[in-house]
């Protein structure tokens, strides 16, 4: 799988390998080395996904996340640092990141990161038809209501303001209501790649989700189901 791939990376060596990498799998590439320029070429041209630095000069990456993420939530968006703190990575991840990669990096696995990308973005042009059905009437499950062209979400007259991760999540949950879902199905739809068994993010953020929806002692929504995931369901 081939595609274009804009790198955002300030350390010349950094980029320039990246570069050529890419090149040789067959992925066309465009540079930048600082956020405010990582912002004119990202509105250059449509990018199918961006490798993107946190550490750089001018606007930080986190920044450059945050104004790609106010208009596009498609494009992927892996974050690339010399940090390694749990907080780090759910800052990235909460703002839309579709991965966080650690420098320094093994280009193989990188690569592999990449491609899992591009293969989720895929996969979600090619079930677009049949989502706008979906978005045109929204999702519901009791007094919870979900509009996805809007980003827009309702438990009975309240409105609720989630974080782009949640709004997935909760999307992606609505969408399989009344289903088992497990961490692995969640993690591969809504963070796009393979689910390696030693994080809790599914339940960090199933429980940021809860927190928000079942306000004022309003039925529970989103179910347990012990040693296998989470179901999400109008009590009975």
């Amino acid at each position: 799988m081939t595609g274009t791939i804009l790198i955002i990376e300030d350390e010349e060596k950094i980029a320039r390998l990246l570069e050529l990498e890419l090149g040789y799998e067959g992925y066309r590439t465009g540079r930048a080395g600082s956020g405010a320029e990582g912002l004119d070429k990202y509105r250059e041209q449509d990018w199918d996904l961006i490798l993107l630095d946190v550490m750089l000069p001018g606007f930080s990456g986190i920044e450059v996340l945050r104004r790609i993420r106010a208009t596009d939530s498609l494009t992927p968006v892996i974050l690339l640092t010399a940090k390694d703190s749990v907080e780090d990575k759910v800052s990235g991840l909460d703002l839309g990141a579709s991965d966080y990669v650690t420098k320094p990096f093994q280009i193989e696995e990188l690569l592999a990161r990449i491609r899992s990308a591009l293969r989720a973005r895929a996969a979600a042009g090619n079930g677009r038809e049949e989502e706008a059905l979906l978005r045109e009437d929204g999702l519901s499950a009791g007094s919870l209501r979900l509009n996805e062209q809007t980003r827009e979400v309702y438990r009975g007259e309240r409105r609720i303001d989630l974080t782009p991760r949640e709004f997935d999540l909760l999307v992606f949950l609505l969408r399989n209501q009344r289903q088992v879902l497990s961490r692995e199905q969640i993690i591969r739809e809504v963070w796009g790649y393979d689910y390696a068994g030693d994080t809790n993010v599914v339940d960090v953020y199933i429980r940021y989700v809860r927190k928000k929806i079942d306000e004022d002692g309003l039925p529970e929504l989103i179910y347990t189901v012990r040693g296998v995931g989470y179901v999400l369901k109008e009590a009975p």
